[in-house]
């Protein structure tokens, strides 16, 4: 009778130890006392500067449309791609020298500049060689995109959203969200810099996220989701999951206890 109760007792202990929490699963949580407060977003991230690799999409406009048309792509690459696909054939791709090629003007190095920066070199460029002033030329130089990777307790797979800034709520949202096993409270992103790569963590559990230099994602980045503890130990997820393993696991070790007593006599 001691040792059932001692058995039930341990059950009760490692279940209520395994079960994954709700402060482990709920986003950008006030730990505070504040109710229905204004969360102010503070923009501490600098303006994304191109690196190698980055999809460029650049379109040049005047009033007089057929003067610029040689400076844009003409849809060689496949007349019939759309969406995405169009932005491969057209976009402009950054070698690995930091250098586009635009048609007539020829290459241009745009590795670690603004698309704001871009924008005015190619206009300069332009009015240098080209046009006047009175020709109103009109530049748009924007990334075709945001493209990033997840892997790990979520969505796997490379994922890309047509907006000029992404969050990384939106991100994994995007990605189909983090599962229930993933860890909240330690999401690593791993960015692109001239120098190389560098790891970066942020706890989305926390409403301090938002001020967080890396709450907004930029192209290229790898967001890296780790599993908790409870999915190696295999105890479940909830409470009830948890207990029900741990139950049939005792039972079964209660059975051949039982077993052996009885072959013993």
């Amino acid at each position: 009778m001691k040792n059932n109760c001692f058995l039930l007792l341990l059950v009760l202990i490692i279940a209520c130890s395994s079960c994954i929490s709700t402060e482990k699963l709920t986003y950008l949580q006030q730990h505070g006392q504040q109710l229905d407060s204004l969360i102010a977003v503070q923009r501490v991230q600098k303006p994304y500067r191109v690196q190698v690799n980055d999809l460029l999409s650049i379109r040049i406009k005047a009033l007089d449309q057929e003067l610029v048309g040689m400076f844009n792509p003409i849809d060689e690459g496949n007349p019939n791609a759309t969406g995405e696909q169009r932005l491969y054939y057209d976009g402009f791709r950054v070698d690995p020298h930091g250098n586009i090629r635009i048609p007539t003007i020829g290459e241009m190095n745009v590795l670690g500049y603004t698309t704001e920066e871009i924008r005015k070199k190619i206009e300069a460029k332009l009015l240098k060689d080209y046009f006047r002033e009175e020709a109103n030329i009109f530049v748009t130089v924007k990334l075709a995109g945001i493209r990033y990777t997840t892997i790990g307790e979520i969505g796997a797979g490379s994922q890309v959203i047509y907006k000029d800034e992404v969050s990384i709520m939106e991100a994994i949202a995007n990605a189909g969200d983090i599962k229930m096993t993933g860890d909240r409270t330690d999401v690593m992103i791993l960015r692109q810099y001239p120098g190389g790569h560098k790891v970066h963590h942020i706890d989305l559990t926390d409403i301090d996220a938002v001020q967080s230099p890396y709450y907004y994602i930029q192209p290229n980045d790898l967001i890296m989701v780790k599993p908790l503890p409870q999915k190696s130990l295999g105890t479940g997820e909830t409470g009830l999951s948890t207990f029900t393993t741990i139950a049939s696991v005792v039972g079964l070790i209660t059975s051949l206890v039982l077993l052996s007593t009885r072959v013993n006599r």
